[in-house]
C-alpha cells in the first residue's frame, strides 16, 4: 500500500511539473502575440472615440497614419523620452494628480496631417465594485465631446455595466466640458428617461446604477482636470499667442 501511495504521489508530482512547464512555455511563446493584441485593442479604442471602425479596416494602419501621441505633465509641459503607449494609466491614477504622466493622442486630418481634428485623452477611476476606464475625444475647440469609450472590470450586468454600451456612450456626444474657462465636465444625472438635450453639461442616467454613474462623473472630472493646463496651452498655440 505504501508503494502504491508513493507511486501515486510521484506520478501526480511529475504530471504537475510537466504540465506546469508546458504552460509556462506556451505563455512565454504567446507573450509577444498577446502584447500585440493588447496594443491593437488600445489603438482601436482610441480610434473608436472619433470614428466608426468598419469591418475590414486596418486599425494599425489608420492609427499610424492619423494619430500622433506624446506625454505631458500636470502643468501642460511635454515630457521627453516617454512613449504614450508605455504609460500605465491605472498606476498613474494612484498618484496625486500633480505627479501623473498624462498621455495625449492627436487625431489629424487625413488630407492635411498638419490639421488637428481631435484630441483624445485617457480617463481612469472607480465604479461601484471595481476600476473603470476609457478615453474621451474632444473636438479641435478642446471643449466639445466628439466621443467617449468606457470600460469596466466588475460593474453589475444590465445596470452599471451599461457604461460600456453605445447607448450610454452616445449620450456624451456634443456635450461641453468647459463653461467659459472653468472645467465643469459632463455629469451623468440620477435616474433615467429624462431629456437633457438642452443642457451642454448633463446626460441621462442609468436606472439602478446611481453609484456607477457617480464613479463615471468623478473619473471624468478628475482626469480632465489634470489636462486643463495642457488644454490652455494648446488653445494659446491655436490662437497664435
Amino acid at each position: 500500500m505504501r508503494q502504491s501511495n508513493l507511486y501515486i504521489l510521484l506520478y501526480a508530482a511529475g504530471i504537475t511539473i510537466v504540465c506546469g512547464g508546458l504552460l509556462a512555455l506556451a505563455s512565454e511563446g504567446l507573450k509577444e502575440r498577446q502584447q500585440a493584441n493588447i496594443e491593437l485593442e488600445r489603438k482601436a479604442n482610441i480610434l473608436s472615440t472619433v470614428m466608426n471602425i468598419e469591418d475590414g479596416v486596418n486599425v494599425a494602419e489608420v492609427y499610424n497614419k492619423r494619430v500622433k501621441s506624446y506625454v505631458v505633465d500636470f502643468n501642460g509641459n511635454m515630457v521627453d523620452g516617454v512613449d504614450a503607449a508605455s504609460v500605465n494609466v491605472e498606476a498613474e491614477y494612484k498618484k496625486a494628480p500633480e505627479k501623473r504622466l498624462l498621455p495625449v493622442y492627436e487625431f489629424r486630418s487625413e488630407s492635411n496631417p498638419d490639421k488637428l481634428e481631435f484630441i483624445v485623452v485617457p480617463v481612469h477611476g472607480f465604479g461601484l465594485w471595481d476600476k473603470i476606464w476609457g478615453y474621451v475625444a474632444l473636438q479641435a475647440d478642446l471643449n466639445t465631446v466628439q466621443g467617449v469609450i468606457f470600460q469596466h472590470k466588475g460593474e453589475t450586468p444590465g445596470l452599471g455595466a451599461r457604461i460600456a454600451s453605445e447607448d450610454i456612450q452616445n449620450r456624451y456626444r456634443g456635450k461641453k466640458v468647459f463653461e467659459g474657462n472653468e472645467l465643469v465636465s459632463v455629469v451623468m444625472m440620477k435616474g433615467e428617461g429624462f431629456d437633457y438635450s438642452d443642457d451642454p453639461h448633463k446626460v441621462d442616467g442609468m436606472s439602478g446604477a446611481t453609484l456607477t454613474g457617480k464613479g463615471v462623473n468623478n473619473m471624468l472630472k478628475d482626469y480632465l482636470s489634470c489636462y486643463v493646463n495642457y488644454f490652455n496651452k494648446l488653445k494659446q498655440q491655436q490662437a497664435g499667442v
